[in-house]
């Protein structure tokens, strides 16, 4: 199966990507490059650039942006469609949110609220998470430690249907 390429018609040509040149499914490779992106968001505490995991990967840039972009069809990330560049890399968010998290030394942000707590979880740290009450705006500040919530009485709440998450994932 194959794959339209998400970033413009002018990156793609520019790297020798176009419609069905991507097979859709991940290798081994792809699993290697996944794992790398996601030691190097850790490491910088943002989304990292294709240039900044090709130089620690020794691969070119064109070959980081065709495994980020199998990885996207995969769901294993989320591109911005515009930029080619990281959105999401569950649970991180690669863009400002209104999940701001406090975890091993440094401010990252989630995704949604369940991605906050996965946040702390994903790094094996305790933690804190501010946001805010999408139906009344009331402030929100709630402690992770030793994986659990310091108020345990807190609902998640999705309008989506898990099922359908992926129809947009940013949306959800």
């Amino acid at each position: 199966m194959t794959v339209l390429c998400g970033f413009g018609f002018g990156a793609r040509r520019a790297i020798g990507l176009c419609r069905g040149e991507l097979e859709r499914r991940m290798n081994e490779d792809d699993l290697a490059l996944r794992n790398l992106t996601y030691a190097r968001f850790v490491e910088l505490g943002r989304a990292p650039t294709a240039a900044e995991v090709a130089a620690v990967g020794g691969r070119g840039w064109a070959g980081v942006m065709a495994g980020w972009e199998r990885l996207h069809a995969e769901h294993a990330l989320v591109l911005d469609q515009a930029a080619g560049e990281i959105r999401m890399a569950h649970p991180f968010a690669g863009v400002p949110t209104a999940y701001r998290v406090q975890a091993a030394g440094r401010w990252w942000y989630g995704n949604c609220a369940w991605d906050a707590f996965g946040i702390c979880a994903a790094l094996h740290e305790d933690g804190r998470i501010e946001t805010s009450c999408p139906d009344c705006g009331e402030s929100l500040r709630i402690a992770v430690r030793d994986q659990r919530p310091d108020d345990e009485s807190l609902l998640f709440h999705c309008l989506v249907p898990a099922a359908r998450w992926w129809d947009d994932i940013v949306f959800t």
